[in-house]
């Protein structure tokens, strides 16, 4: 049934659904990790993380409407060239899919979730059964993708929500210790310091997989017009990002007001807040957190990539390809995860900043209309920083420059400078190019 428009509280629950498919185990750890370290300096640091944390993939989710006129991912791409959107777009469903965080769904899942209440021995037995049953789970939510708005926005995210809930409201009236000191790099740049942290959570290259799950969503709901299904994902989008910012706000209180209790890295943080106010019981309750935050996550990865590749080859259904790449997350998690996060780090190095560059593109082409040459430089220029980082992660004698010199290379945008040349002199480029091509047609 075609409708006009969504009630608010079905945009609500959507937005809902996005908070869920964001919100994995990493959006989990980051912020606790960033307040212990920033401590009295938190609310600085978070003020940089929103930025690029939420601010950016915000972006993404909505970039693809703008641009897509059917949703789909590649669509950020083609005003470079055909050939080269389907690469990217490709890399970027592997890598972020299959090939990395889908099997890290599972496998840190099991890590923090359940290992805490396992004997030490056979432990490989233990994550065998374990990501049989986790992967199992996400096969059927991701089966079932028009359910996503039902079993993720209305039934799986207010019961997360309540239970975080808790234990911000918690920690909140019963603070364990003062804001401490801040360390490292949050002593002196505690915003730019936040910044860079937002921007490594490389939830923006998920946001432009999850925008199509969103976008078939409101089709699924009855709306086929792509200015109501911009309206509907401004709307949802800004749920989700209201969510995600006051999670985020609280986890990071949670880590900067906790550090007397001895505990490093987010994930033992959060454990011992749970123990210390719940005792075991506060335990179970984080290691349900963990798993209704990754349960949702998995299920939009695969489906998401799924749905992508059985586009591209419609002989092989959906749940075929489906069923391919959880039984290969499920593998991946029990033999190889830290092989594949060696080759798919790299990977996400090169397209991350091309990915934000062609995100930005597709807002500035409705200003100032660009041409193809624009594009091209930019993605050039671009390219040329993002390999070096990424040969950089495989192997630090590998880069073939000094990155750290460029203009806000601090804060991970070392690429911004030059991609705004590459912008400049592509367009310079193809007008040249533009005017000789018609002068020898005049011949």
């Amino acid at each position: 049934m075609q409708k006009n428009q969504l009630s608010f509280k079905e945009t609500f629950f959507i937005g809902l659904m996005i908070f869920s498919l964001f919100f994995g185990a990493g959006n989990l750890i980051f912020p606790a990790e960033l307040g212990q370290e920033a401590g009295q300096n938190v609310w600085q640091a978070m003020a940089g993380f929103l930025i690029t944390g939420i601010g950016l993939p915000t972006l993404g989710l909505v970039s693809i409407a703008f641009v897509s006129k059917k949703g789909q991912t590649e669509d950020i791409a083609t005003a470079v060239h055909p050939v080269f959107a389907s690469i990217l777009t490709c890399m970027t469903y592997l890598a972020i899919g299959p090939f990395f965080a889908g099997p890290r769904t599972g496998l840190v899942s099991y890590e923090i979730a359940v290992v805490p209440f396992l004997p030490a021995e056979n432990q490989r037995l233990f994550l065998f059964l374990f990501t049989l049953v986790f992967f199992g789970v996400v096969y059927y939510l991701a089966l079932y993708p028009n359910q996503f708005v039902n079993r993720f926005g209305k039934l799986i995210t207010p019961f997360l929500l309540t239970i975080l809930g808790v234990f911000i409201i918690t920690n909140l009236l019963f603070p364990i210790d003062h804001l401490q000191a801040p360390q490292a790099k949050y002593a002196h740049l505690p915003f730019a310091t936040g910044v860079k942290a937002g921007y490594l959570t490389m939830d923006t290259i998920v946001s432009i997989i999850f925008a199509t799950i969103i976008i078939n969503a409101t089709k699924n709901m009855g709306i086929h017009s792509q200015k109501e299904t911009r309206k509907i994902i401004l709307k949802s989008g800004l749920v989700a990002a209201t969510c995600l910012g006051l999670i985020y706000l609280g986890i990071a209180y949670i880590g900067a007001s906790s550090a007397s209790l001895g505990q490093t890295g987010g994930a033992a943080i959060l454990s011992g807040i749970a123990h210390h106010y719940f005792g075991p019981f506060g335990n179970v309750l984080f290691g349900v957190v963990v798993l209704l935050a990754c349960l949702p996550t998995g299920a939009g990865l695969l489906s998401s990539c799924s749905w992508y590749f059985n586009r591209m080859f419609p002989n092989i259904s959906y749940q075929r390809f489906l069923l391919i790449f959880t039984i290969f997350s499920a593998a991946v998690a029990n033999v190889g995860l830290d092989q594949l996060i060696k080759i798919s780090i790299p990977v996400l190095n090169f397209v991350y900043p091309i990915i934000i560059v062609l995100i930005l593109f597709g807002f500035l082409n409705h200003l100032v209309p660009l041409k193809q040459g624009n594009y091209v430089g930019a993605v050039i220029f671009t390219a040329f920083i993002s390999l070096n980082d990424a040969l950089q992660a495989v192997n630090a004698n590998w880069q073939y420059f000094d990155g750290s010199s460029l203009p806000l290379a601090s804060l991970g945008f070392g690429w911004l400078v030059p991609a705004i040349i590459g912008t400049l002199l592509g367009g310079g480029a193809g007008f040249v190019l533009q005017k000789i091509v018609r002068k020898l047609k005049l011949v």
